[in-house]
């Protein structure tokens, strides 16, 4: 799948880390304590959407008093303790690391997270060093499924869209790669197990976990 391929990019939440039941947690815990039910549907509602438009999208939504800036300050404290001794790697996915350095194939995460629990949740598993770059949402960049984060890296490293593989768990971030021109491979996981349908019919691949990738098991979707 990779063998042709000058560069690999990874989403963080969800395909290279299984953490995506520790934000439902946070939504569910930051919007009590506020008074408010987690509406239905709301994680398919921000599905990509950066760290910085998350937080004036909940504040518009909610009618919360904060302000952004104390929005995102209260998500990453909720969540800097989960990254650090709750939140694993995929299965398989340090090794994967190890086969795409050892190929001298580029590696890279694009994620809409922030960059303090980026690198923590990177740091804690030990695969910091293992990325050439890491990108997270920045104010001015759009949030997937706009292609923006990919076409920068793309652009960063100058290699072609054509020339990457996207490893992607939800349909925005899917689409977002392949709005990039980059070839997408779907990662399961269970939190967006009602989307699957959707991620078939957008992204190139699937696999269940990165073992399976690792054992030569995949499916050719497209």
């Amino acid at each position: 799948m990779w063998k042709d391929k000058h560069a690999v990019i990874f989403d963080m939440d969800g395909t290279l880390m299984d953490s995506m039941w520790m934000w439902y947690d946070i939504d569910v815990e930051y919007l009590t304590a506020h008074g408010i039910a987690l509406p239905p549907k709301l994680q398919q509602d921000i599905e990509g959407t950066s760290f910085h438009e998350l937080a004036y999208y909940f504040r518009d939504r909610f009618s919360l008093p904060d302000t952004p800036e104390e929005i995102m300050a209260d998500w990453n404290r909720m969540a800097l303790d989960k990254y650090k001794h709750e939140v694993p790697l995929k299965k398989g996915a340090r090794e994967y690391l190890g086969v795409l350095r050892q190929a001298g194939i580029r590696t890279g995460i694009a994620t809409s997270n922030s960059p303090e629990l980026t690198h923590a949740a990177l740091r804690a598993n030990g695969v910091e060093e293992a990325f050439d770059r890491v990108q997270t949402s920045e104010p001015g960049m759009k949030g997937k499924p706009e292609p923006d984060i990919y076409l920068y890296l793309a652009k960063l490293w100058d290699i072609g869209p054509a020339q990457i593989l996207v490893f992607e768990d939800v349909p925005n971030g899917a689409l977002a790669a392949k709005r990039a021109g980059m070839e997408v491979c779907a990662v399961w996981d269970e939190q967006a197990r009602d989307r699957q349908a959707e991620m078939r019919e957008i992204a190139d691949y699937f696999i269940r976990d990165f073992e399976e990738l690792l054992a030569g098991r995949w499916e050719v979707l497209h």
